[in-house]
């Protein structure tokens, strides 16, 4: 039986809580029960996501999980995000009550398109997935997406969990940039798209500034585009579109930037800078003309963070209801772009997403709101894992298509095996371009070429612990494994192996600056992170039980549209030899945890 440092997962530990309380001696008052049960629940649920009270905390979701679409079928919600050249790609959770969300897959198995996204070339770095619409249409699960370098591509499925079809390309990427919407309108038997296609078909009769949003006509089946498309709408960093249809009215959903200060560009940081929600209503047509008006601001409850893109949802009671990712520009550390849920007011045909807090006409997120839908347990994405199953962990992710040969779940059945390749050349065609992925110049280091890096997202802003053991007897000269935090910037705490064979702990940083520690003469190592909002530490232990700090307190940083990450790296600096095992890996941290 192997040794897990977590807590019980939520809903198991808080009816274990209960269970014990109830059983305490009748000497101690009912007041004492209902507040030591209060204080222990709150602890177990944590500081976000659903609060057992039939409440949520906003972000819902406060992990790295942007640009989501969400499709109902029956009672479930469906949910796509984006995580670029990470592999798998494009994740899959799924919702009973659009707050508990569990992963259930990945759209791609493998980023499979193009050569830079594998474990050989390592160059794909910030794009492959990008935004997609998640559509589910007479059977058919449907997925698009725009690969920035390579275009709109579609993949199907019977099954939401798979297996998917391999993409088909539908336009090159000379003709869009980002973000498509579908729509099957079943009163005319058409079907639509609506794609950022930016700057790149503008014409010099259009004088608005930023991007020109198109649609196009598919085939029913939704594989083919008919047509040149039609333009709908022009704005400032606009993009994001989704289509709906609601009491025969068009509505398009769109982000879009309000630029104050015209010093920094979109997606840059800048007070003045502020990226909406708007919304273009059409009682005419899918092609308009449209009435504008803008739906969600920021408001004061995520100070200065952005509230935009997401997608419109409709419960059982036929409440509306509105999920969005938090955009970072402002001070306040946070790792990715987390999910809020919003309460949706029609006035007058138009939706106020979450609360006029400030009487303007226009919403603002909440902080805290009642369930949409109560009667469902707690749970949360996955994260702890005893590799004791033959298939990775949908929370598990590669740093680009991982070298399948060189790791395994079966070769010592309950134990991660990580086999070091060489590290790859560090010249043009491999890895990062300069500051095409990291924060700094830090992008030649060997960290970024070396393949079969596994990792998950972290959760959270505020503290977590996240724990391995790893068993490092097969490694081999020149080869360093161990732990590693990274989002665009990277933290390694493991083990190098000297030409002589002899086994040294060592901390680097994210300029590949070297820290050597002590001498490690024994098989099992065991790795301890934790971090205090934006400030991490690493420690180590020989036996489980008694950790020492090595390396600095260091900054985990949120970079290049990703948050920081917790997982494992493997490579040799000269040869295909040596690895490292995994035993388990534990991770604490404030909020709702995944049921076991």
């Amino acid at each position: 039986m192997k040794m897990f440092y977590s807590r019980l997962p939520s809903n198991l530990a808080i009816a274990l809580i209960f269970g014990l309380l109830s059983c305490k001696s009748n000497v101690e008052s009912k007041e004492s029960d209902d507040v030591e049960t209060k204080n222990l629940a709150e602890e177990i649920i944590g500081s976000w996501g659903d609060q057992g009270d039939g409440t949520y905390v906003n972000p819902i979701l406060n992990a790295d999980y942007p640009d989501s679409d969400i499709e109902q079928v029956g009672d479930t919600y469906y949910m796509i995000t984006s995580k670029q050249h990470m592999s798998p790609g494009m994740p899959i959770l799924e919702s009973k009550d659009m707050v508990n969300w569990t992963n259930v897959g990945h759209v791609f198995d493998s980023l499979s398109w193009a050569p830079e996204y594998n474990w050989d070339r390592m160059n794909g770095y910030s794009f492959g997935t990008w935004a997609g619409d998640l559509a589910y249409h007479e059977g058919t699960w449907y997925c698009y997406q725009i690969d920035y370098q390579h275009g709109l591509m579609v993949s199907t499925a019977k099954d939401i969990k798979g297996p998917w079809s391999k993409p088909i390309f539908m336009l090159p990427k000379a003709k869009v940039l980002d973000d498509p919407g579908v729509f099957w309108d079943k009163d005319t038997h058409k079907a639509y798209i609506i794609i950022n296609t930016a700057r790149k078909q503008k014409q010099e009769s259009n004088t608005i500034e930023g991007n020109e949003n198109r649609i196009y006509e598919m085939s029913w089946d939704g594989a083919k585009i008919l047509d040149k498309g039609k333009l709908v709408y022009t704005g400032v960093g606009a993009e994001a579109a989704k289509i709906y249809k609601i009491d025969d009215t068009w509505y398009i959903f769109l982000a879009q930037w309000t630029m104050g200060d015209k010093s920094t560009r979109a997606g840059f940081k800048n007070p003045k800078n502020d990226r909406k929600q708007i919304v273009l209503r059409s009682k005419n047509s899918i092609y308009g003309p449209y009435e504008v008006k803008t739906v969600l601001e920021k408001g004061k409850v995520f100070n200065n963070r952005s509230a935009s893109q997401g997608a419109l949802m409709q419960a059982p009671d036929e409440s509306w209801w509105y999920m969005h990712q938090l955009i970072q520009n402002d001070d306040i550390p946070f790792q990715g772009r987390p999910q809020c849920l919003e309460p949706v007011t029609w006035v007058d045909g138009w939706p106020i997403i979450g609360i006029d807090e400030d009487n303007d006409g226009i919403g603002e997120p909440v902080k805290q709101y009642k369930k949409p839908i109560e009667g469902f347990p707690v749970s949360a994405p996955s994260s702890d894992d005893d590799f004791s199953t033959s298939k990775l962990g949908f929370q598990w992710e590669w740093n680009h298509n991982p070298r399948n040969s060189h790791w395994s779940l079966t070769e010592r059945p309950g134990w991660l095996r990580l086999k070091a390749s060489n590290v790859l050349p560090n010249e043009e065609g491999y890895g990062p371009n300069e500051n095409q992925w990291t924060n700094n110049d830090g992008s030649n280091s060997d960290f970024w070429r070396a393949s079969n890096t596994i990792s998950q997202r972290i959760m959270g802003i505020t503290t977590g612990t996240a724990v391995a053991k790893f068993d490092i007897s097969g490694m081999q000269p020149h080869q360093l494994a161990g732990f590693v935090r990274y989002g665009g910037v990277f933290n390694l705490l493991g083990v190098e192996v000297e030409e002589s064979g002899k086994k040294n702990l060592f901390y680097m940083n994210a300029m590949a600056e070297k820290t050597v520690g002590p001498e490690l003469n024994g098989k099992e190592l065991y790795v301890r992170t934790s971090n205090n909002v934006d400030q991490a530490t690493y420690e180590y232990s020989l036996d489980g039980e008694n950790f020492q700090r090595f390396g600095p307190t260091f900054t985990i940083a949120f970079g290049k549209w990703t948050g920081d990450r917790l997982g494992f790296f493997s490579w040799n600096e000269k040869e295909d030899a040596g690895y490292i095992d995994v035993d388990w890996f534990t991770y604490d941290y404030d909020g709702p945890k995944a049921a076991k």
